[in-house]
């Protein structure tokens, strides 16, 4: 298993096309086999920052399996128009160092204490 992390500067008024093209990006993401799980956060005290992480099988599964696959070719067009606004695009090991003391589920928008 590997991390990618990719940080995005987006302006105020492009953050709902930002947003929709992931959502509609997100379909070739699922249909994957080397994507296991994604998410897309957005920044609370810097407002134009996002990042995603998708959780990848391998890093050979993201940089030759998604990459060379149909559902890249899909995935692709709709991220495109922001590409120029990355600013940080790696891929991350977990370490042994992992805890959790809560759970939260997330209800429009917002995160509650289970």
């Amino acid at each position: 298993m590997i991390i990618e992390y990719i940080r995005y500067n987006i302006l105020e008024e492009n953050q709902p096309s930002f947003e929709s093209a992931y959502a509609l990006a997100s379909k070739a993401l699922l249909a994957s086999t080397h994507c296991q799980s994604y998410e897309l956060s957005h920044c609370v005290e810097e407002p134009e920052r996002y990042i995603l992480r998708i959780v990848w099988d391998s890093l050979d599964g993201h940089m030759k399996g998604f990459r060379s696959s149909t559902e890249f070719k899909e995935f692709l067009p709709h991220i495109r128009p922001f590409i120029q606004n990355i600013d940080e695009m790696q891929h991350y090991e977990l370490t042994s160092i992992v805890g959790s003391t809560a759970r939260f589920t997330i209800n429009e928008g917002s995160n509650h204490r289970v």
